[in-house]
């Protein structure tokens, strides 16, 4: 089993029963259906998969039935992140339990004035409580949506604190010159990018690939950024556009998985989003960017 997320990774969608419980066997499918489209492995409950919306035991549930499944843990990192630090420990806990290694772990997110010395100490008291040399933590980097960054100093001190029990970085906050300050603070640090369009130039500067949401809806178009991303970026930016221009990024994630399976259980959100019901219209945009080589 890999000691780093590296690759490319989807942040999956979290699909819904009627009822508003995790749907196993939906996710299951997508999963599988995103290894045969070239996936490396998958996140779920990251920002995408509305992590924060789902408890502990839902979240390790999920990850159980993926395994039971017949996905391998290798092939599944779980999202983390708590503002309490006995969840975290809890939660990776569990998830090691389960044989899984990789977690997602985003600083406590309700302090927004916090120093970097507090962040790194919140990350070693999580780390040190879980107490299990099999961990490998993927620092988790979205403050324009957690509303605290993780400091390229944290990342590195915690690497030389803590050596490969900190495996890596995952950069979303789409500013690249962040991602170059991790890859100077820490190169021995497996640092992926969020934002699709940033992926090549991540790579030729030795990053380690991609955990993204839009490869949920377009798998062919990011594979076509690892492996050809000069060609692709334009296709990138505006299949990008196609669902940030809407009022929920994972809403309309989720409604063009509906009007691309036929399956209108994928609308489901949990609140406070709202399910999008145009997606028909947004899979015919995304569409129309493809080439028949990456369709």
């Amino acid at each position: 089993m890999t000691d780093t997320v590296s690759g490319f990774w989807v942040a999956t969608a979290t699909p819904l029963t009627a009822e508003g419980a995790v749907d196993h066997a939906r996710l299951a499918g997508h999963a599988q259906n995103l290894f045969k489209q070239g996936v490396d492995g998958v996140v779920l409950f990251g920002t995408t998969g509305e992590g924060t919306s789902f408890s502990i035991a839902e979240r390790i549930e999920t990850a159980a039935a993926l395994l039971k499944s017949g996905i391998g843990p290798e092939r599944i990192g779980l999202g983390g992140g708590f503002p309490a630090i006995t969840d975290a420990v809890v939660l990776a806990r569990s998830a090691l339990g389960l044989g899984l290694k990789h977690v997602l772990m985003l600083p406590p997110y309700f302090d927004r004035g916090v120093i970097p010395e507090g962040i790194e100490d919140a990350f070693a008291a999580i780390i040190d409580g879980i107490a299990d040399d099999r961990l490998r933590v993927t620092l988790y980097n979205i403050p324009q949506v957690s509303g605290v960054a993780v400091p390229a100093s944290v990342a590195a001190n915690l690497r030389r604190r803590y050596g490969v029990l900190v495996a890596g970085v995952k950069d979303s906050s789409a500013d690249f010159k962040q991602f170059r300050a991790y890859r100077a603070a820490a190169p021995e640090l497996a640092i992926t990018v969020g934002n699709e369009t940033d992926i090549a130039r991540a790579l030729a500067e030795g990053g380690a690939g991609t955990i993204c949401g839009m490869a949920n809806v377009v798998p062919g178009l990011v594979k076509a950024m690892i492996d050809d991303g000069a060609n692709a970026e334009g296709r990138m930016r505006s299949a990008i556009d196609v669902i940030a221009d809407t009022s929920s990024f994972t809403a309309a994630l989720k409604a063009v998985l509906a009007a691309q399976t036929g399956d209108a259980g994928w609308l489901r959100v949990r609140p406070p989003l709202r399910p999008l019901i145009d997606g028909a219209a947004l899979k015919a945009r995304l569409d129309a960017l493809m080439s028949p080589a990456i369709a």
